[in-house]
């Protein structure tokens, strides 16, 4: 098993734990991660997810290039089409998610990272995408969230030229939230955060928010009414209202 999970307190830790080979996904390890976010997006007793990797050489240093060789066209269609339901899966799971990147998140790496909500790299961290340096482009959705990510530009940039880029760098970017040491403790700090808000209303802020750079504007307006409204009809929403009338904490139960 190359991927493990740890529960505590509403927050679901997963880490790829392929050491050896600098925590790269290959098809059994890719396949394994899938399938435990499938698991936790399905548990309501988990609010916020964080992806990491073993160690602290590397977050994810990409794809297997060494199984990637072999290969054929229609096989490489299918492992980007995993990628891709991987990366889908932490992109609308109606929970928060969180990378926390220490050392390597390169190719695959970076686009595991970029399909997460939040990102938290530490000071050595580097990002990039540069499977155009091996005569191919990113398959697990790079070109398209890097470009909604950090703009189209600074994309192009990252793609075309194959460059890796440091913690710094990333940040003035936008390419992660933030610059911490270790990276997971702030993750983990965030996270905290997180689980205290409703679930109701962080799963209706996340589907808005992720159909902002799609779609129609007006459609998407009136998207965020209907959420906007729908909580108004729970439980937290009268709980959070009362309990800022009230001046004190709230309690919210995810009904």
């Amino acid at each position: 098993m190359s991927i493990s999970i740890e529960r505590d307190g509403g927050i679901a830790t997963v880490t790829v734990d392929r050491t050896e080979a600098m925590n790269a996904l290959d098809r059994p390890t890719l396949e394994e991660l899938r399938d435990s976010l499938e698991e936790l997006a399905a548990d309501a007793a988990v609010g916020v997810v964080i992806v990491t990797g073993a160690g602290a050489k590397a977050f994810v240093a990409g794809a297997d290039i060494k199984y990637m060789s072999g290969l054929g066209v229609e096989e490489a269609t299918l492992w980007g089409e995993l990628g891709h339901r991987t990366g889908q899966l932490l992109e609308t799971m109606p929970k928060p998610t969180i990378a926390a990147i220490e050392g390597f998140a390169l190719g695959g790496g970076c686009e595991v990272a970029l399909a997460c909500d939040l990102r938290y790299a530490s000071p050595g961290a580097k990002l990039g995408q540069p499977e155009i340096n091996l005569g191919i482009i990113p398959g697990w959705g790079g070109t398209q969230r890097l470009a909604r990510v950090c703009g189209v530009g600074v994309a192009k940039d990252l793609v075309l030229t194959g460059r890796l880029v440091g913690s710094e760098e990333a940040l003035r970017l936008g390419l992660v939230n933030g610059v911490h040491d270790p990276a997971l403790e702030k993750a983990r700090e965030v996270a905290e955060l997180l689980v205290s808000k409703s679930p109701l209303a962080l799963a209706a802020a996340k589907r808005a928010l992720n159909h902002a750079l799609q779609g129609d504007h007006v459609e998407n307006l009136q998207r965020e009414a209907d959420e906007f409204g729908g909580l108004f009809g729970s439980d937290d929403a009268r709980e959070g209202l009362t309990a800022f009338a009230e001046k004190r904490e709230p309690h919210f139960t995810g009904r």
